[in-house]
Order: C-alpha cells, then structure tokens, then sequence
C-alpha cells in the first residue's frame, strides 16, 4: 500500500510544479521516476518518452498510465494517471477563476510573457536530454548521421511542405527500418 501512495504522490508533485505541459515534465519525471525511485531504466524511461510523444493523447498523461502500468500493472496505471491529472484539474480551475478577474491586468499579463520564455526553455531542455540519453550526438557515426538526416527531414516536412506529423512519423519509422534492420 505505501508503494501505490508513493506512486500518487510522485505523480501529484510532477502535476503540480511541472508549468508548460508534458514536454516541460520529462526532466522532473525523469529525475523522479529513474534516478530517485528507480522504478524504471533509463533505456525503459526513453522508450516510454517515444511511445508517449506519438501516442494520441496528452505525453503526461500517457507516461502516467505507461509508468504506473510498468511499475504496479492496472492499479498503478490509474493512480499515477489521477496523480499526474489532479493538479492540473485544481490549477484550472483556480486560474479559470483568476483569469477573469486579472485577464486586463498589465501586470498579470506581463508575468506571462515572462513564463512563455522559460517554457519554452523547458521544452529545449527535454529535447537536449532526449537526445542525450539515446546518444543521438557523437563524433560522426552511421548513425549520428542517419538521426540527424531524419530530424531535418522531418523537421523539413512539418515546417516547409506542411505535411501532417501523423505521416512523418511513419515514414520516419519506415525510414529507420530501412536503415537499422
């Protein structure tokens, strides 16, 4: 039983302090799920990133159900989903409420500027840690090459020629078997 707190309480702490969406989360959740509680590997954690990232559905929500299944089979994928969902649901509310009280408030609406930036910084963060972990960057390799030949390929179809991300992330995945099978 304290196993399953402990899950809600990891969970409720991510929600709750994580601005910024699921991408600005992975840092905190990484340092909580693998290097604290060690309920997952580092390679585990990554895979659960990949799947979440292009599962439908918000990331932090699908790593919740992914990490407490992982950890506690169903019972864990429920309490990790309500812990990571509960905080954001209270904060809502709250800031629903908030907002329309301050919406005109310069101070207010300056403040968010100011928190854009830096969840924005979050997200370059989850990705420099995503790239780090997998060892995407190295001095010239097959594959460093192939990765980056991919990202810009994709990054290419999405920004340039518009295409839908649902096909990039196919003929990406088609594109790896092609290459590493």
């Amino acid at each position: 039983m304290d196993d399953i707190i402990q899950l809600f309480i990891t969970f409720f702490i991510v929600g709750f302090v994580s601005f910024g969406g699921g991408y600005s989360m992975i840092p905190l959740m990484q340092t909580e799920i693998v290097t604290r509680h060690q309920w997952l590997t580092l390679e585990q954690f990554t895979d659960v990133v990949a799947i979440s990232g292009m599962s439908p559905g918000p990331i932090a929500v699908n790593m919740a159900v992914s990490i407490g299944y992982m950890h506690m089979e169903l019972p864990g994928a429920i309490i990790a989903t309500i812990g990571i969902v509960l905080p954001s649901l209270i904060c809502v509310i709250l800031l629903a409420i908030f907002y329309k009280v301050m919406k005109n408030n310069k101070y207010w609406n300056n403040a968010l500027y100011g928190i854009r930036a830096i969840v924005t910084g979050f997200i370059v963060l989850s990705a420099i840690i995503f790239i780090r972990n997998n060892s995407m960057i190295s001095t010239g390799s097959w594959y460093t090459i192939s990765q980056i030949a991919i990202f810009a390929g994709s990054l290419a179809a999405i920004v340039y020629f518009k295409k839908h991300p649902v096909y990039v992330i196919c003929i990406s995945g088609l594109v790896g078997v092609a290459l590493y099978s």
